[in-house]
Parts: C-alpha cells; structure tokens; sequence
C-alpha cells in the first residue's frame, strides 16, 4: 500500500509524544523547522500514489513463542531462518528496538531493491546482532560493531545464529561513534556498499558523534539504511541534519510504531 504523505518537516508541526507516566498520558509539542533541505522525495506530499511515496507499513509480529527455560531469548523467523536472540536489560544495546524490526522486515521483502548478496556490510550500533544476522543471511558480508559493552551478547547472538551455515561469517568490532574512526577504520583499506543503523537516535550527547560516523563511512556508492523510532524533536532535528548532508529518501513508515525508514546517500560534486 502506498500512501501520500505529510511534508516530513512542516512548519509548526504538532506531534503527540509518549509520556512516560504510568496513566500514559501525552504531550504535545511545537515543532518548527523552515529551512529543512531535504529532498522532494524526502519533505513533499502528494495526492497521487508513485513510486517517490514513502510505504506505510506494519511491523509484522515475525516473534515466534517458544517455550524456553530463559526468559531472556527471543525467538524470530526471517528469510525461512529461526534466529534465536538473546537479551539483556543491563544495556540499551542489548534490546530488540522496534527500527530492527522494521529494517529486517524491509530487507526480507526488498531483496531485488537491495541485493546484499556478497555485499560488504557495516552495522553501527548493532546491539543484540538481528539486523547483521539477517543481512547475513542474504548473503552479505557483514561486519557488526557496537560499544565495548555490549560486544559480548552481540557475539554470542551472531555465533549462536550463523555457525554451522554456508553464510559468511561476520566480523565483530568495537566501534565507538565519532572516535579514533580512520584509526580503526582506515578510509584507504575500509569501503562499505551498505551501512545499516537502526534505532541509534537515542541519547542526546551521542548525535554529534553519530552523525559524524554516518559521514566518515557513507562514501560515493554506499548506500546508508537507517531506521528509527521518532517522538521527540531532538529525533526531527537529527534528521533535519542528515537531510542537509545526504540525499534522503524515506523508503518506509511503521505508523503503530512511529518508525521511519529512510536511504541516504552522499552528495557527489
């Protein structure tokens, strides 16, 4: 189903936000952003249905019930595969956040649009390993990097769902957003033709950094897939930033879960 959309950034946006109260009451809250630079295919409406619009979609429940003796394993199929994620409460990066969800389910479906077969992928902020797994399983070659932290259970996720396969094994890598990035990643050695992100607009202090590491690794042919859950105006004007650098497109919009899914690549000279 296509649908004609909203301007992404109109002027003085109302959006109802989720409060995080116990009657679950909501706020509204003003936005505005005039100067937005983002694509037509990006920030216009229309009253037509073609191939620019964005699909609205429905994160499908692909959560399989298992009886298990640990309460903290999910159990998901995609691409014909069972794959088996273990979670933690201990990190934010250890959650299965709704933008996995959505970008798996999206790859899944998409695979003529976006072949990863023998791709070179990177995953910043990878957390429990589902989207990397899933890109495995079309065929990439993935390299999935995350906090120190959470590198362990990340692992154990991409060990526990790939081993005893044909796919290519990934790599698993510390990545810290915006640090020693040329250093661990030299631009000379490392090219990827997807960087996949889901669910990274989070924490405030961490946005300046992370939009660095989008441009340090989206480079002339990488196509970067980002999806997020958006409620608040810092997610709009993280966004509003990433339109006035790459050439954005919104492929997708989950609205039960208030996920986007946009493509974005550089802006060649």
């Amino acid at each position: 189903m296509i649908s004609a959309q909203q301007p992404l950034f109109p002027n003085k946006i109302q959006r109802v936000m989720d409060c995080q109260t116990e009657e679950e009451e909501t706020c509204e809250e003003q936005y505005d952003s005039e100067n937005c630079t983002c694509s037509s295919k990006c920030a216009s409406s229309t009253a037509e249905s073609n191939s620019d619009s964005p699909v609205t979609l429905k994160i499908l429940q692909n959560w399989v019930p298992k009886v298990s003796h640990y309460f903290d394993k999910e159990h998901y199929t995609y691409v014909g595969h069972q794959i088996v994620i273990q979670e933690s409460i201990e990190h934010f990066g250890a959650v299965v956040w709704p933008g996995a969800l959505a970008l798996s389910q999206y790859l899944e479906s998409n695979q003529e649009q976006f072949n990863l077969k023998d791709k070179k992928v990177l995953e910043i902020g990878a957390g429990t390993g589902l989207v990397s797994i899933v890109a495995c399983i079309l065929g990439a070659y993935v390299t999935a990097t995350d906090l120190p932290e959470v590198l362990e259970n990340l692992s154990y996720n991409i060990s526990r769902n790939i081993q005893n396969t044909n796919m290519h094994k990934p790599e698993v890598r510390k990545l810290v957003w915006g640090e020693s990035l040329n250093e661990d990643f030299p631009a000379s050695t490392y090219h990827y033709d997807f960087l996949l992100a889901t669910d990274v607009v989070y924490h405030q202090a961490a946005l300046e950094p992370l939009l660095a590491t989008m441009v340090y690794f989206c480079k002339p042919g990488t196509v970067l897939l980002w999806a997020n859950k958006f409620r608040f105006s810092t997610d709009y004007e993280f966004l509003e930033k990433v339109c006035n650098i790459f050439n954005t497109t919104v492929l997708a919009e989950f609205p039960e879960s208030n996920v986007k899914l946009l493509k974005a690549t550089v802006r060649e000279n």
